[in-house]
């Protein structure tokens, strides 16, 4: 991504981008950076269009990209939700975008942003990638997800420790655009030439600094029935910012990925990162809790928490309350 971001300047934009994926942040920051280059502003409200795809036809976007600028060397075209647009998954459509692709008009940059993932393999997805710029966005794995926030926080000029780092990403998982967002809000309150640790974030993104489901997994790791006792009565007095359904999510995949390194060959730091595709920092959690839960418990520890996900969804829930769903699924977990 940061490639094709440094290659869009003034003069080098491309006639055709067609972007698409599971991860819309990247994208949103490459139509904001042509955005901001290729139409001058007293221009834009005569050559610059953001149009959706829901309201077109494959026909009117032809239309408009063949149009010529008014008074204007370049116009900008940009589809948003591309993927909707009327028709496109019909082969003589398809066709037509293929032979435009193939002789664009150079004078309009046609912007094609698709919110999930299109087959390269097509010949006319194939045609934009070689007349112009084909990127497909995955979603970032949660081992690359400490690269991507200690790289944007570099980008801004503001150092971050590791710990900080990883209780942002357990508070918010790998949604990119909260991620930036809440690093954004740190950043305008840290001083300049002061880093980001873990204090900061519990500050500024609303993280109790004992009481977060964090600490509750770590809690869990290290077998501390008092200190996961204490987490849990905390989350059932204050239950809005403490919502059951992103724990189960948490509790689930962190204890799947433990059931993973007892199969493993490999069970150093090194080995279980590779395995599990997480940050060789997180390793050592992940290793201690292998040690203090044998294969057994941890199948019967997510079927636990399967249980209680279904609970907290209404099923068969009786009279239990979020609050009694968890502190039961944590008396399960360690006993």
């Amino acid at each position: 991504m940061s490639e094709i971001l440094k290659s869009i300047k003034k003069d080098s934009i491309k006639s055709l981008y067609l972007l698409h994926g599971e991860e819309q942040f990247h994208i949103e920051q490459i139509v904001d950076k042509i955005q901001s280059l290729a139409i001058p502003v007293h221009e834009k409200g005569f050559n610059e269009f953001v149009l959706f795809g829901k309201e077109l036809s494959v026909g009117a976007l032809l239309n408009y990209a063949r149009r010529f600028p008014m008074m204007a060397e370049k116009q900008l075209i940009i589809v948003k939700d591309a993927n909707q647009i009327q028709g496109i998954d019909l082969k003589e459509n398809q066709k037509l975008l293929e032979d435009y692709a193939i002789n664009p008009l150079l004078s309009t940059i046609l912007v094609l942003c698709f919110s999930n993932a299109q087959d390269e393999r097509k010949t006319w997805v194939k045609a934009f990638g070689k007349q112009g710029v084909l990127q497909n966005f995955k979603k970032l794995y949660d081992n690359q997800l400490p690269e991507f926030v200690a790289s944007y926080c570099h980008g801004r000029g503001v150092k971050i420790s590791m710990k900080a780092i990883q209780l942002l990403i357990e508070h918010i998982g790998n949604d990119l655009k909260r991620l930036t967002g809440e690093l954004e809000k740190v950043i305008l309150n840290v001083k300049l030439g002061d880093g980001i640790d873990a204090d900061v974030i519990q500050k500024y993104v609303g993280i109790s600094k004992e009481y977060n489901v964090f600490e509750l997994q770590k809690a869990l790791i290290q077998r501390d029935v008092l200190k996961a006792n204490q987490i849990i009565i905390f989350f059932g007095n204050n239950p809005r910012d403490n919502p059951i359904q992103p724990i189960l999510i948490i509790l689930y995949n962190f204890f799947s990925k433990v059931l993973m390194i007892h199969g493993a060959e490999d069970k150093s730091d090194a080995g279980i990162a590779a395995l599990l595709k997480v940050n060789s920092f997180f390793a050592k959690d992940y290793s201690m809790a292998a040690r203090n839960y044998s294969l057994a418990k941890l199948a019967f520890v997510i079927h636990c928490i399967k249980i209680a996900d279904l609970k907290s969804k209404g099923v068969e829930t009786g009279e239990e309350k979020e609050s009694d769903i968890l502190k039961k699924l944590i008396f399960e977990i360690l006993h």
